[in-house]
């Protein structure tokens, strides 16, 4: 005998497949959260790590930064003694100088010439006075050009002034220092001459002359001529 389902076989089966869907549907939300927590501690741990070494790196600037300007003090240390020095090595060169050119300013004034103000700029000398004439300016100046410590006087201002009758005339004028020890430079191509070599001492003997073979004459003496007897 035959058996027949009444049953509603289809919407159950359809009851079943939304089941299931449901089921799949559950579990791919559950993988995709999973799935975005995993990317983001992933993504967390990289920008983390990346801001430790951006941390690091600032830290590695900033020491080194410290050191630039540590550099940066020692060179302005490093200058200021390297002028220091510089000047000291310019005194002791020209500690004997300034003795030299008092002594030459003492020695080449004339009669009738005195010095009122002297100022000094660097290698220029400004000398400020009062003179009899102007020939004794004149001679003032050729004095100091001719004294080996200063050279090349440039007369500025001459003015007669009645403030004073025994020496009337105003002067100024400006001098270069030289140091007569100093290398010259003669044929003006920027270099210093070469010192010249010593000369002999005049008191030297003589190098002896060179003695002739044994096998050679003699040499005849000279006949002297005397006045006839």
């Amino acid at each position: 005998m035959a058996r027949i389902n009444l049953l509603p076989w289809r919407a159950e089966r359809r009851k079943q497949r939304q089941k299931e869907f449901t089921i799949l549907l559950a579990m791919s939300a559950l993988g995709a959260v999973l799935l975005s927590f995993l990317l983001v501690g992933y993504y967390n741990a990289q920008i983390s790590g990346q801001n430790g070494r951006n941390q690091y790196l600032t830290s590695q600037i900033a020491e080194v930064q410290k050191q630039i300007d540590e550099i940066k003090l020692l060179d302005e240390k490093k200058a200021k003694l390297l002028a220091r020095k510089e000047i000291i090595e310019k005194l002791q060169a020209n500690r004997s100088q300034m003795v030299h050119l008092f002594d030459s300013l003492v020695r080449t004034i004339p009669d009738g010439v005195i010095l009122t103000s002297i100022k000094q700029d660097e290698d220029t000398l400004t000398l400020e006075g009062r003179a009899q004439s102007n020939a004794r300016v004149s001679t003032y100046m050729r004095n100091l050009e001719g004294s080996g410590w200063m050279t090349k006087p440039d007369l500025s201002i001459i003015e007669a002034k009645g403030n004073d009758k025994a020496l009337p005339n105003e002067f100024k004028l400006s001098v270069k220092l030289a140091n007569p020890n100093a290398p010259k430079d003669t044929d003006g191509d920027g270099v210093p001459d070469a010192p010249a070599p010593a000369a002999a001492p005049a008191d030297a003997a003589p190098a002896p002359a060179a003695t002739p073979p044994s096998n050679s004459a003699p040499a005849a003496a000279p006949v002297k001529q005397g006045a006839a007897s």
